[in-house]
């Protein structure tokens, strides 16, 4: 089962988006917050899964949030759920740790759909918001490339299949090697990447080659 909380001010939404996951087999709400402050108070006396985070909150903003949850150590995988399609919205988020970046006028079918994709590990980004990404990575000065040359050969491996869209699970299935495991390497080689999230990653060894 996999656990998610709900972050968003709009109590409207927050009901509208649990009645769709209730629906879902395999997806539970466990945890709703109205704020920011909140979720960082739910996140630690909660064992989660994914959390779903609004963008626009009054008081610390959905990408505050990402920061300051990633920060405290929360591994969930988060998902920016929101109006906004502004480029730099995108790239905050995903550079705060977020996992994916969903519009709200999403059909509830197609959203469903991204939930259950997101729940297998699979990255969430819409061919537009990937090359707005991977436009602003090849933009940057820091050679990633001379960085990528610290992977482990597992690390390289596994940065490869996350990039050929593999969740964790496949990947633990593929090389052999627990979901735990996984999850440890992936994150030693965005540290050592300087990348905040698995989709940045993702996206820089597509427009590099890196395999």
């Amino acid at each position: 089962m996999t656990r998610i909380m709900l972050v968003d001010d709009h109590p409207m939404m927050r009901r509208g988006m649990r009645q769709l996951i209730d629906m879902q087999e395999g997806l539970k709400v466990v945890a709703e917050a109205g704020s920011g402050e909140e979720a960082l108070e739910l996140a630690a006396t909660h064992v989660l899964d994914m959390i779903l985070m609004d963008l626009n909150m009054k008081g610390m903003d959905g990408i505050q949030t990402v920061e300051a949850l990633r920060k405290s150590g929360v591994a969930a995988c988060i998902l920016m759920i929101t109006v906004s399609d502004n480029d730099e919205d995108v790239i905050a988020a995903l550079r705060a740790g977020a996992d994916g970046y969903l519009l709200k006028d999403l059909e509830p079918e197609e959203l469903a759909t991204a939930l259950l994709r997101a729940e297998r590990g699979q990255l969430l980004l819409s061919p537009q918001l990937t090359r707005v990404l991977a436009s602003t990575l090849r933009q940057e000065k820091t050679d990633r490339r001379g960085l990528a040359g610290e992977l482990t050969g597992r690390e390289r491996q596994i940065l490869a299949m996350i990039a050929a869209g593999s969740s964790n699970k496949l990947i633990a299935n593929e090389l052999g090697i627990t979901e735990a495991t996984v999850k440890v390497h992936v994150k030693h080689l965005l540290k050592k990447l300087s990348f905040r999230s698995r989709v940045e990653a993702a996206v820089w060894a597509v427009s590099n080659h890196i395999s």
